[in-house]
């Protein structure tokens, strides 16, 4: 099959840029190796155009989760383009960041202060270094993923393995200084006595955790972590960058009535636009003042007015349960599909944030058909989905019925069809994998 456009692009791409883009999630390597389209021209609702100007429905990651509302949206777009018309940089500092930090402690009672950065990982590094300089120590307990810095690739260190169960599998932590090894120690959700080892056996500056990824917290289990935390002087630090605003207006911590010390919110939070938090309560957070955490770009305008703007659509829109029923409706249409055609399947994650796996030796083959065959009907799909409030129902109904007619293939390649054979590239790759 010849190259497409975005595929030629690819392939110039790892010539010239290590690893042949800026984030992992996003590489072509990642879907549908030597077929993946890998570049947009255009973006807009829960639609992106390729290269060649192909209208494709998004029925995957929204841009790794970061467009709730849609691609652009116009209220949020408006008020990004009103700043650049006044002035996205000057010597002094924008008033937004007051209203957005302001509006955040609003939505959050337990908190006092905000940081505000650009990127995930720099929110994650944030809290951890005020975390640090809060309690004197240096020690951290993890559970999920946390960023690309050194503070968490240290896991890897002493344990070739520690992040395999938190999104990273086969990552080596090349480039991490040996001296941070033992610093990071991590634990399996729903674990508790895990935990309570590590906290036994470790004098641990914070606790930093999602509050829910793939599987929902066992009865007790966020208020167990909660009180060891609080016995034994440590910062509870609930990482909200993908979860968050996605089944509450605010972090995902409120549905369970769990109050952290930290919490850090990202992706959803300027719709698109690049603007990530870190909040706290006021005597953990006062102790950046201990430290230098400072950096130009945090500075900007676009970021905070983008956050401002995408807070008050949110509202507006009550996208949290709107994406919360798209997210259900797309969960019991893939069980539906599943069943129907004797394919058992795992479905993992909050509704707004679902996946399914075929429970197969195959998975990942038929992981690669479905992306290849959906392309082919139009549809950038995988087996996870990322709701947005663009996704309507016409919408899911087509991806559903073009889902149906190839897990009908699966069928037949789970009784004899070599899967294999209907291929036309290599499978996807599954975690972080050199490129040739």
């Amino acid at each position: 099959m010849p190259e497409n456009k975005g595929q030629q692009l690819w392939d110039r791409a790892k010539q010239v840029i290590p690893g042949g883009n800026m984030l992992l999630s996003k590489r072509a390597e990642m879907f549908l190796p030597g077929q993946w389209p890998a570049y947009f021209s255009k973006a807009k609702g829960c639609c992106v155009w390729d290269l060649e100007g192909r209208k494709l429905v998004d029925m995957s990651i929204m841009g790794i989760g970061t467009n709730i509302l849609g691609y652009g949206d116009e209220k949020v777009d408006l008020a990004v383009r009103q700043t650049v018309d006044s002035g996205n940089m000057s010597t002094l500092n924008c008033p937004e960041e007051v209203w957005l930090a302001e509006r955040l402690v609003e939505l959050h009672q337990w908190a006092d202060m905000v940081r505000l950065a650009r990127t995930g990982g720099e929110a994650n590094a944030i809290a951890i270094r005020i975390a640090r300089a809060a309690t004197g120590r240096d020690k951290v307990a993890i559970c999920g993923y946390h960023g690309w810095h050194d503070w968490y690739l240290a896991t890897n260190l002493d344990n070739a393995s520690g992040l395999t169960e938190h999104l990273l599998p086969g990552l080596e932590p090349n480039g991490v200084p040996r001296g941070l090894a033992g610093t990071v120690i991590p634990f399996r959700y729903n674990q508790l006595d895990e935990l309570k080892t590590i906290v036994r056996t470790h004098n641990l500056a914070a606790v930093k955790m999602e509050v829910q990824r793939s599987t929902p917290p066992e009865r007790g289990f966020l208020e167990e972590v909660r009180r060891l935390c609080s016995e034994n002087g440590v910062v509870l630090i609930f990482d909200e960058c993908t979860s968050g605003f996605r089944e509450e207006y605010g972090g995902l911590h409120l549905k369970f009535g769990v109050e952290p010390d930290m919490a850090m919110f990202g992706k959803a939070l300027g719709n698109g636009y690049a603007i990530t938090a870190t909040i706290g309560r006021r005597e953990v957070m006062e102790a950046a003042q201990k430290s230098f955490i400072s950096s130009t770009f945090w500075t900007e305008r676009i970021g905070p007015t983008a956050g401002l703007a995408t807070l008050s659509r949110m509202l507006e829109e009550k996208s949290w349960e709107k994406i919360t029923e798209v997210g259900r409706r797309i969960q019991k249409g893939w069980q539906e599909i599943a069943n129907s055609h004797g394919v058992p399947i795992q479905i993992t994650g909050i509704p707004a944030l679902s996946a399914f796996n075929i429970c197969s030796n195959y998975s990942g083959e038929y992981k690669t058909l479905i992306t290849q065959e959906m392309l082919k009907k139009g549809y950038l799909a995988g087996n996870s989905v990322y709701a947005c409030t663009q996704h309507d129902k016409t919408t899911l109904e087509g991806y559903l019925s073009r889902l149906d007619e190839i897990f009908g293939v699966i069928r037949k390649c789970e009784d004899g069809l070599d899967v294999e054979e209907l291929l036309e590239g290599p499978v996807c790759h599954s975690g972080f994998e050199r490129l040739n």
